[in-house]
C-alpha cells in the first residue's frame, strides 16, 4: 500500500506518552503538536509505569531501554495504535504482539548511520594501537615517558577488516575503513550489487565461519533478532586468529559474552572494543578488569545532530500516521 493512502480516521491531536528524556527542541515541538506527556527526569519506566502510560494514549515513543513486551501489549488500552520507536532496532518490542493487536510500529532508520560509523571506525583504531590503555596511563601519573619498546601495539593499514552485518553502517563503516588501507571482506544474508562492492572495495564471503576465520578485525553491525542472537558463539570466537579484534556496537546479546571475555582473559583473541553488553546497564566486572578492551557507554548514537534528527523523525511518523496515512518508516517484519 502506498504512503498516500488513507489508513484511519485522522486524529487531530494524538495523546503521546515519551518514556525517555529527549532533546528539547523535540520535545517542545511534540508539545505544541501533540498532547503529550514527557518524562523529563529521563528515570526508565518501571514496568508498572510503562502499563499505566499505555492505558490511555494513542502513541507511544519508546527506547531501547524499554522492554515492551507481549504482557505490555496485550494490556494496553485499546486507544493505543502506534508504537512509535525512538531509534532504529526495535529488538526490545514484541512486534508479533503489535500486530496481533493491530498497533502499527515505526523506527527511525538512517539517522545514527554516520554516527555509529565514526564511532566504529575510532573502535578499529583504538583497540590495536591502544589508545584507551594509554590515556588511563597518563592519567594514573605512572607514565615514565617515550621508550623505543613503550605501549607498542599493531598498525592497521594492510589488515583484513571482516563486517558482518553489510546494511547503512556497514556499508558506512567499510567506506572509512578502506581509506585506512584496510582490505574489506563482508558476509550479509544478501549479495551486495556488483558495483557497489566495486565501490567499497569489499568482497563477499557467503560463509561466516570463513570470514571469522580470515579476518584481523572483525566488526559486528547486525540487527538482534531470533537468528542473530549469540551468533558469535564461542566455536566462532575460537576460530579467530589469536591476534585478531572483536569490534562490537550493534547488540550486546549478538555476541556470547562469557565465551568472549574468556577468549580475552586466556589471551585466545587479542582485544575487544564494545559500545553495548548483554546486561546494559551492568558489565561485567571481569571486563573492566581487561587492559585488552576498550568500554564505551553505548555512544553510538550519542550526537546532539542525531538525537534531534530521530526526534525529528518520529514526529514525522505521527504526525503522517494521525493524518490517517502510512508512516514511511513502518516496520514491515511481521506486517507484509
Amino acid at each position: 500500500m502506498p504512503n498516500s493512502a488513507r489508513l484511519s480516521t485522522p486524529i487531530a491531536k494524538p495523546k503521546i506518552a515519551v518514556t525517555r528524556d529527549l532533546a528539547d527542541s523535540v520535545q517542545a515541538r511534540m508539545e505544541e503538536l501533540f498532547e503529550a506527556s514527557l518524562n523529563r527526569a529521563d528515570i526508565p519506566m518501571t514496568p508498572e509505569q510503562l502499563h499505566d502510560a499505555m492505558q490511555d494514549i494513542d502513541v507511544l515513543v519508546p527506547t531501547v531501554t524499554d522492554d515492551i513486551n507481549a504482557d505490555l501489549i496485550n494490556g494496553a488500552g485499546d486507544r493505543l495504535k502506534l508504537i512509535a520507536n525512538f531509534g532504529t532496532g526495535v529488538d526490545h518490542i514484541d512486534l508479533k504482539a503489535a500486530r496481533a493487536r493491530g498497533i502499527m510500529v515505526t523506527n527511525t532508520p538512517g539517522v545514527f548511520t554516520d554516527d555509529t560509523a565514526d564511532m566504529t571506525m575510532a573502535l578499529i583504531l583504538s583497540v590495536p594501537r591502544r589508545f584507551a590503555e594509554g590515556e588511563k596511563l597518563v592519567r594514573s601519573g605512572k607514565w615514565e615517558g617515550w621508550k623505543p619498546s613503550g605501549m607498542l601495539g599493531h598498525r592497521i593499514g594492510g589488515k583484513t577488516l571482516g563486517i558482518i552485518g553489510m546494511g547503512r553502517i556497514g556499508q558506512a563503516v567499510a567506506h572509512r575503513a578502506r581509506a585506512f588501507g584496510l582490505r574489506i571482506i563482508y558476509h550479509n544474508r544478501r549479495r551486495l550489487p556488483e558495483h557497489l562492492e566495486q565501490m567499497l572495495g569489499a568482497e563477499y564471503r557467503g560463509d561466516l565461519d570463513a570470514l571469522i576465520q580470515d579476518s584481523d578485525i572483525i566488526t559486528l553491525h547486525s540487527p538482534h533478532n531470533a537468528e542473530t542472537h549469540e551468533m558469535i558463539n564461542a566455536k566462532r570466537i575460537a576460530a579467530m586468529k589469536n591476534d585478531a579484534y572483536l569490534i562490537n556496537t550493534s547488540r550486546g546479546e549478538i555476541v556470547d559474552e562469557e565465551a568472549m571475555i574468556t577468549a580475552l582473559e586466556k589471551g585466545e583473541i587479542a582485544g575487544a572494543g564494545l559500545d553495548v553488553y548483554t546486561h546494559e546497564p551492568a558489565v561485567d566486572p571481569r571486563l573492566l578488569a581487561l587492559k585488552n578492551v576498550t568500554l564505551l557507554p553505548h555512544v553510538g548514537s550519542a550526537t546532539f545532530e542525531g538525537r534531534e534528527a530521530s526526534g525529528e523523525r518520529v514526529i514525522a511518523n505521527i504526525r503522517i500516521w494521525a493524518d490517517g496515512h502510512r508512516p514511511p518508516d513502518q516496520v514491515l517484519d511481521g506486517w507484509m
